[in-house]
């Protein structure tokens, strides 16, 4: 059974996630930590339930989404995977994170790229690669089937979607994927966004004012 814990973070009310199943291996899904609280917050939350870090993924790289790159690398020694399409995004972050009055760690580099369809396994644990551009250039969802989860990152939130006036945005793009990508899964699927409160998809078909 997959488990989901909540981590709202920085600035931007970020929710950094975390996975785990009963193998007790867990990954770490856009690490948006930023004071030495959210740090603590995460870091005993695993402690507390003996939680054994395997993967640091990022669904995509904009700021709120890798504040705490650094941190985790520097804390379980794992470095964030996520499409090579965002390099960009993340190279970009150490040039306006200070106009925006942001500290930044700069995040590590990955070793592993992650490509646009094809599974991750950690424990018992199977998620599924959906590749979602339009948001930012190559941004991925994480899915599990068995468990019915969505990680949605920045695509689609409750009765809204993610924002495309930033660079590699595209609105037609994101709606499309949106429509072909997210909306043909079950309608029970839960999706846990990068900002807000969780919904399902069948919610989001019926609601979504950006979809209906």
């Amino acid at each position: 059974m997959l488990h989901i814990k909540s981590f709202p973070n920085n600035p931007y009310y970020e929710n950094t996630y975390l996975l785990f199943d009963d193998t007790l291996e867990c990954v770490l899904i856009d690490p948006g930590m930023y004071s030495a609280e959210e740090q603590n917050k995460v870091v005993a939350f695993i402690q507390k339930n003996q939680l054994k870090p395997v993967l640091l993924l990022n669904t995509h790289c904009h700021i709120d989404h890798v504040l705490g790159n650094k941190f985790i690398f520097e804390q379980y020694g794992l470095k964030p995977q996520f499409h090579e399409g965002e390099l960009p995004l993340l190279a970009a972050v150490p040039g306006y994170a200070p106009q925006m009055g942001i500290r930044y760690d700069v995040s590590p580099l990955p070793d592993t790229f992650l490509p646009e369809s094809g599974t991750i396994k950690f424990g018992d644990t199977e998620l599924e690669l959906i590749f979602a551009p339009g948001h930012s250039p190559a941004h991925l969802c994480f899915y599990s089937a068995n468990d019915h989860i969505l990680i949605g990152g920045d695509v689609l939130f409750r009765e809204s979607i993610g924002r495309t006036d930033l660079p590699g945005g595209n609105t037609g793009q994101l709606i499309q994927n949106i429509r072909e990508k997210l909306f043909t899964l079950p309608d029970l699927v839960i999706v846990y966004p990068g900002h807000g409160p969780e919904t399902t998809i069948g919610y989001e078909k019926e609601y979504n004012p950006f979809l209906t």
